[in-house]
């Protein structure tokens, strides 16, 4: 039976857990504003605009295009599918996959699992980038991994776990960060927040919608952290 409450916390492999992920928030607050964490940054944008693609698909909708910028923006051009449901996802998406990955690290088959559902993400999404920055990153990362991993399964160094916490935390972390400033801090009138305080029917504006989206995240980043935990024990 699962452990919910998490009698007798913390063993060697939880303890593991919540220091690795001290210590990558450490290193990645450390390097914010570096040009080392810019791939991971980028990443993070993939998985925002994937998600985008992947509710409008899930909605019927067609995607004609992805692009991630190097201001660590981004645009997915999506025709049809139902628009309430693509507008969050981006957000909420991006977040939703750090604690997927920040889960799928505790085991060392969920880390395979998820190292080769992000490979296949990245090849599909190879083909329908339409910037060479996109491109890039996609191949970039495409042999990043397959590195990672052919070192997990043919030598001693065993570190795909730790790149697929790392990716985790990173996402969770730079999806809060995002939503503060995108939607928070600041009003921009054609952020994903504030269209979708035009077609909501609640009395919500695109600032309120976003410290909505923002509670979700953060619920998703701890909600990683305490499951991981359970998971472990």
């Amino acid at each position: 039976m699962p452990n919910w409450e998490l009698k007798n916390c913390c063993d060697r492999d939880q303890k593991t857990f919540i220091i690795t992920i001290g210590v990558f928030t450490f290193v990645i607050l450390l390097l914010w504003r570096t040009v080392l964490l810019r791939p991971f940054k980028l990443i993070t944008v993939f998985l925002h605009e994937t998600s985008h693609a992947l509710a409008c698909k899930l909605t019927c909708g067609d995607v004609e295009g992805i692009q991630v910028h190097a201001d660590e923006g981004g645009v997915t051009q999506t025709r049809g599918g139902i628009y309430w449901i693509i507008l969050p996802a981006g957000y909420l998406g991006s977040s939703f996959w750090g604690m997927v990955f920040i889960l799928a690290s505790t085991n060392l088959l969920t880390t395979r699992i998820a190292a080769g559902c992000f490979l296949l993400a990245l090849v599909v999404v190879l083909f329908v980038a339409k910037n060479w920055l996109l491109r890039g990153l996609c191949i970039g990362f495409i042999i990043f991994i397959a590195i990672v991993w052919f070192l997990q399964e043919k030598t001693t160094v065993h570190i795909l776990r730790y790149v697929i916490l790392f990716i985790g935390v990173m996402n969770s972390l730079f999806s809060v960060y995002d939503i503060y400033d995108d939607l928070i801090s600041r009003r921009v009138h054609s952020s994903d927040a504030e269209k979708f305080a035009e077609i909501c029917p609640c009395p919500c504006n695109g600032v309120a919608w976003g410290v909505i989206w923002g509670l979700i995240s953060f619920t998703f980043l701890s909600g990683s952290i305490y499951l991981g935990l359970v998971i472990l024990s």
